[in-house]
Protein backbone atom coordinates (compact mmCIF):
# COMPACT_ATOMS: atom_id res chain seq x y z
CA UNK A 1 0.00 0.00 0.00
CA UNK A 2 2.91 2.41 -0.10
CA UNK A 3 2.21 3.02 -4.02
CA UNK A 4 -1.58 5.01 -3.03
CA UNK A 5 0.82 6.68 0.05
CA UNK A 6 3.31 8.47 -2.50
CA UNK A 7 0.09 9.27 -4.81
CA UNK A 8 -1.24 10.88 -1.89
CA UNK A 9 1.83 12.96 -0.96
CA UNK A 10 2.30 13.78 -5.10
CA UNK A 11 -2.03 15.33 -4.84
CA UNK A 12 -1.05 17.04 -1.54
CA UNK A 13 2.28 18.36 -3.01
CA UNK A 14 0.63 19.48 -6.23
CA UNK A 15 -2.42 20.96 -4.53
CA UNK A 16 -0.12 23.04 -2.13
CA UNK A 17 1.93 24.31 -5.68
CA UNK A 18 -1.56 24.87 -7.08
CA UNK A 19 -2.14 27.68 -4.01
CA UNK A 20 1.48 28.79 -3.33
CA UNK A 21 2.50 29.09 -7.05
CA UNK A 22 1.57 33.85 -8.71
CA UNK A 23 1.14 32.68 -11.79
CA UNK A 24 -2.48 31.66 -12.91
CA UNK A 25 -1.56 29.22 -15.69
CA UNK A 26 1.34 27.32 -13.60
CA UNK A 27 -1.79 26.76 -10.95
CA UNK A 28 -4.42 25.28 -13.53
CA UNK A 29 -1.77 22.66 -14.67
CA UNK A 30 -1.11 21.99 -10.95
CA UNK A 31 -4.53 21.25 -10.66
CA UNK A 32 -4.54 19.07 -13.24
CA UNK A 33 -1.91 17.36 -11.87
CA UNK A 34 -3.96 16.92 -8.80
CA UNK A 35 -6.58 15.17 -11.16
CA UNK A 36 -4.47 12.88 -12.49
CA UNK A 37 -3.56 11.57 -9.02
CA UNK A 38 -6.56 10.94 -8.32
CA UNK A 39 -6.99 8.67 -10.97
CA UNK A 40 -3.82 7.03 -10.29
CA UNK A 41 -5.55 6.61 -7.14
CA UNK A 42 -8.52 5.12 -8.44
CA UNK A 43 -6.61 2.38 -10.23
CA UNK A 44 -4.51 1.66 -7.42
CA UNK A 45 -7.80 0.81 -5.47
CA UNK A 46 -8.92 -1.55 -8.22
CA UNK A 47 -11.46 1.06 -9.73
CA UNK A 48 -10.75 1.59 -13.28
CA UNK A 49 -13.63 2.82 -14.61
CA UNK A 50 -13.84 5.58 -12.37
CA UNK A 51 -9.72 6.44 -13.05
CA UNK A 52 -10.94 6.12 -16.78
CA UNK A 53 -13.86 8.91 -16.18
CA UNK A 54 -11.38 11.15 -13.64
CA UNK A 55 -9.19 11.05 -16.93
CA UNK A 56 -11.63 12.09 -19.40
CA UNK A 57 -13.36 14.59 -17.31
CA UNK A 58 -9.71 15.90 -15.81
CA UNK A 59 -8.06 16.63 -19.45
CA UNK A 60 -11.82 18.19 -20.43
CA UNK A 61 -11.45 20.73 -17.03
CA UNK A 62 -8.04 20.91 -17.97
CA UNK A 63 -8.58 22.10 -21.15
CA UNK A 64 -11.43 24.84 -20.44
CA UNK A 65 -9.19 26.14 -17.96
CA UNK A 66 -6.06 27.07 -19.94
CA UNK A 67 -8.68 28.08 -22.55
CA UNK A 68 -10.21 30.42 -19.70
CA UNK A 69 -6.89 31.43 -18.62
CA UNK A 70 -4.94 32.29 -21.19
CA UNK A 71 -8.11 33.60 -23.55
CA UNK A 72 -5.75 32.41 -26.77
CA UNK A 73 -3.99 29.93 -28.32
CA UNK A 74 -0.56 28.66 -26.86
CA UNK A 75 2.13 30.03 -29.05
CA UNK A 76 4.72 26.99 -30.38
CA UNK A 77 8.00 27.44 -29.25
CA UNK A 78 11.33 26.56 -31.04
CA UNK A 79 13.72 27.98 -29.52
CA UNK A 80 14.38 28.72 -26.00
CA UNK A 81 13.76 25.48 -23.66
CA UNK A 82 14.37 23.23 -26.36
CA UNK A 83 16.82 20.72 -24.54
CA UNK A 84 14.16 20.95 -21.42
CA UNK A 85 11.22 20.22 -23.39
CA UNK A 86 12.98 17.23 -25.14
CA UNK A 87 14.17 15.86 -21.99
CA UNK A 88 10.70 15.96 -19.99
CA UNK A 89 8.29 14.85 -22.63
CA UNK A 90 10.73 11.68 -22.69
CA UNK A 91 10.38 11.34 -19.13
CA UNK A 92 6.99 11.41 -19.12
CA UNK A 93 6.79 9.14 -22.15
CA UNK A 94 8.83 6.40 -19.97
CA UNK A 95 7.28 6.96 -17.02
CA UNK A 96 4.02 6.48 -18.49
CA UNK A 97 5.07 3.36 -20.60
CA UNK A 98 6.27 2.02 -16.90
CA UNK A 99 3.07 2.72 -15.71
CA UNK A 100 0.76 0.79 -18.13
CA UNK A 101 3.11 -1.92 -18.14
CA UNK A 102 3.27 -2.59 -14.45
CA UNK A 103 -1.20 -2.04 -15.05
CA UNK A 104 -1.30 -4.55 -18.18
CA UNK A 105 0.64 -7.23 -16.77
CA UNK A 106 -1.75 -7.59 -14.24
CA UNK A 107 -4.21 -8.30 -16.23
CA UNK A 108 -5.55 -11.86 -16.42
CA UNK A 109 -5.30 -14.05 -19.82
CA UNK A 110 -8.30 -14.62 -21.74
CA UNK A 111 -10.12 -17.92 -20.42
CA UNK A 112 -8.48 -17.41 -17.48
CA UNK A 113 -10.46 -18.66 -14.34
CA UNK A 114 -12.52 -16.16 -12.81
CA UNK A 115 -11.38 -13.73 -10.09
CA UNK A 116 -12.71 -14.64 -6.65
CA UNK A 117 -15.07 -10.93 -6.80
CA UNK A 118 -16.77 -11.62 -10.46
CA UNK A 119 -17.99 -15.34 -8.87
CA UNK A 120 -20.85 -14.54 -7.07
CA UNK A 121 -22.11 -12.02 -9.52
CA UNK A 122 -21.97 -15.00 -11.99
CA UNK A 123 -23.87 -16.79 -9.80
CA UNK A 124 -26.52 -14.85 -9.91
CA UNK A 125 -26.86 -13.88 -13.73
CA UNK A 126 -29.52 -15.56 -15.25
CA UNK A 127 -28.91 -17.95 -17.93
CA UNK A 128 -31.36 -16.48 -19.96
CA UNK A 129 -31.45 -12.95 -20.27
CA UNK A 130 -32.85 -10.11 -22.32
CA UNK A 131 -29.87 -8.88 -23.48
CA UNK A 132 -28.20 -11.96 -24.72
CA UNK A 133 -24.78 -10.76 -23.59
CA UNK A 134 -22.78 -11.78 -20.61
CA UNK A 135 -21.25 -8.37 -20.16
CA UNK A 136 -23.92 -6.12 -21.05
CA UNK A 137 -26.46 -8.19 -18.65
CA UNK A 138 -24.28 -7.38 -15.50
CA UNK A 139 -23.92 -3.90 -16.85
CA UNK A 140 -27.98 -3.71 -16.39
CA UNK A 141 -28.08 -5.97 -13.47
CA UNK A 142 -25.71 -4.70 -11.07
CA UNK A 143 -23.90 -0.95 -12.23
CA UNK A 144 -26.85 0.49 -14.63
CA UNK A 145 -26.84 3.82 -11.66
CA UNK A 146 -22.92 3.71 -11.75
CA UNK A 147 -22.79 3.47 -15.45
CA UNK A 148 -25.67 6.35 -15.60
CA UNK A 149 -23.29 8.78 -13.49
CA UNK A 150 -20.22 7.97 -15.20
CA UNK A 151 -22.37 8.87 -18.97
CA UNK A 152 -23.93 12.11 -17.23
CA UNK A 153 -20.27 13.20 -16.17
CA UNK A 154 -18.74 12.28 -19.43
CA UNK A 155 -21.81 14.07 -21.34
CA UNK A 156 -21.45 17.27 -19.21
CA UNK A 157 -17.95 18.01 -19.57
CA UNK A 158 -17.78 17.04 -23.18
CA UNK A 159 -20.82 19.73 -23.41
CA UNK A 160 -19.14 21.92 -21.26
CA UNK A 161 -16.20 21.77 -23.56
CA UNK A 162 -18.00 22.85 -26.21
CA UNK A 163 -19.98 25.61 -25.04
CA UNK A 164 -16.55 27.93 -24.07
CA UNK A 165 -14.48 26.99 -26.60
CA UNK A 166 -16.83 27.83 -29.41
CA UNK A 167 -15.27 30.80 -31.43
CA UNK A 168 -18.60 32.51 -32.56
CA UNK A 169 -20.73 34.27 -29.95
CA UNK A 170 -24.87 34.15 -30.03
CA UNK A 171 -26.30 36.67 -32.47
CA UNK A 172 -29.01 38.98 -30.83
CA UNK A 173 -32.36 37.79 -32.55
CA UNK A 174 -34.35 40.12 -30.46
CA UNK A 175 -36.93 37.17 -28.92
CA UNK A 176 -35.01 37.90 -25.65
CA UNK A 177 -33.45 34.53 -24.88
Amino acid sequence: MIEIHLVLIFMIAAAVIAVSVKDLLSSVVAIGAVGVGLAMAFLLLKAPDLAILQLVVEILSLIILVHATTRQDLPFSTSGRWLFNTISTLFFVVVFLMVAHKALKGIPIVGASLPGAVQPIMENVPAKEETGNLVATILMKTRAIDTLGEVAALFTAVVGVLAISRKIGRTGGGNGL
